[in-house]
């Protein structure tokens, strides 16, 4: 069977697959669950293009990752056959731990697990079922290949999974400001002692990065609309969850049913296979069904939830930089308490506060060191002229509050 299979990418264009193992893995279910799993959660709220998956930035990403190869390779570094089959194995695989509308779920049905180490546990079970052809990809992943920049280009401050969900995710929400010069970017990697390094040429493009990273968290991936959704869509599931754990039975499939009647955490989920399972068989439409179904709940909290999210009758959110007013948060509850007729720990489904946070870089972990022309490595936050690249590097955090708008 022929399996240099060529993919029409919106953003890319033709996007080769390069390999024989590479194709069998895109093939596995594990991968193709993927594609019922919308990259963006609820953004298409907002921006109603941001209908892509999960599936089509892993592809994204791992063309990303054959053009810098091929650049570093141009430029007389020695990469080898085995190690740029398992560098795109790595980056490939980087999101397939990744659950439908996934920091959701990671708040309610399965508390306490980063979806990284979900991704290692499935490639592990990958590399057993693939007799170990996964090895060399899990070292370049957990970064334990004794070249480092094969990590970087998955894992750094300028990575090719940032530089495909930037452009990829500007693309289908139609702004402008997440639009990047990855090419240029691209084509000024070059190594150092095996650590990834832009040559100084590529330093403007590389300021375009971190700022448009900045710039898409506030205008897409926080906006407050999609903070709304996906709040709501966490205490309906938080509601789900309650009513579960006290006897209730709730439609659901086999795969969400499972995390709405058992306690899924971080202690226990890498130590019982059922909750793989389970989670391999999760996306979007598990959810979605769901949802649909408990809008006519017997529970009222539950009903009313999911059919606010249905009509798209999202929280009212207010975004500050000081903590909310305490007497307009409790008068806000005191409102929509009678209104309800609700109990104190009831209201907290409709009347909270949080908090946000965004970091576009973040230099204590890892640096993005640029080559001068003589030969020197500098950061990019000293080498830039620009004052605000070394702003970026302070974590921002906003306070929010929600309620529902009628109350």
């Amino acid at each position: 069977m022929n399996k240099k299979k060529i993919i029409n990418d919106p953003v890319y264009g033709f996007i080769t697959i390069p390999s024989d193992l590479i194709y069998d893995l895109i093939s596995h279910p594990y991968f193709q669950r993927l594609r019922y799993i919308k990259q963006l959660g609820m953004t298409h709220l907002v921006y109603p293009g941001a209908l892509h998956t999960r599936f089509h930035h892993a592809l994204g990403a791992m063309h990303l990752m054959g053009l810098s190869l091929e650049v570093l390779r141009n430029k007389g570094h020695v990469i080898s056959a085995e190690e740029e089959e398992a560098a795109t194995i790595a980056l490939l695989l980087h999101d397939i731990g990744h659950g439908p509308f996934s920091h959701s779920l990671e708040h309610t049905l399965a508390r306490g697990i980063q979806h990284e180490d979900i991704s290692q546990l499935i490639m592990n079970k990958l590399n057993e079922e693939f007799d170990g052809k996964l090895n060399l990809a899990l070292l370049i992943f957990k970064n334990q290949y004794h070249r480092a920049f094969f990590n970087q280009l998955i894992s750094g401050q300028v990575d090719l999974d940032r530089m495909d969900y930037l452009n990829r995710d500007s693309f289908f929400t139609g702004v402008s400001e997440g639009v990047i010069s990855f090419d240029r970017i691209i084509k000024m990697f070059n190594l150092v002692n095996d650590e990834l390094v832009i040559e100084e040429k590529g330093i403007y493009s590389v300021e375009k990065f971190l700022i448009a990273r900045r710039l898409m968290y506030w205008q897409v991936y926080l906006h407050k609309t999609v903070i709304a959704a996906e709040q709501l869509l966490v205490k309906i599931l938080e509601r789900a969850k309650e009513l579960s754990s006290k006897g209730h039975i709730l439609f659901a499939t086999p795969a969400l049913q499972h995390f709405l009647q058992n306690d899924v955490n971080g202690s226990n989920f890498f130590n019982e296979e059922i909750h793989l399972n389970k989670f391999t068989q999760l996306d979007d439409q598990d959810i979605h069904a769901a949802i649909k179904v408990w809008a006519d709940s017997n529970d009222e909290i539950l009903a009313r939830m999911c059919r606010m999210l249905k009509a798209r009758r999202l929280y009212k959110v207010e975004i500050t930089n000081e903590e909310p007013d305490h007497n307009r948060v409790k008068q806000l509850t005191e409102n929509t308490k009678n209104k309800l007729g609700l109990n104190e720990k009831e209201i907290s489904y409709f009347v909270f506060t949080d908090t946000i946070k965004n970091r576009a870089y973040n230099m204590s972990t890892a640096n993005t060191n640029i080559l001068m022309k003589t030969g020197k490595l500098v950061d990019i936050a000293k080498a830039s002229d620009l004052s605000n690249i070394q702003s970026l590097d302070r974590t921002v955090e906003k306070h929010i509050l929600c309620y529902t708008k009628e109350f």
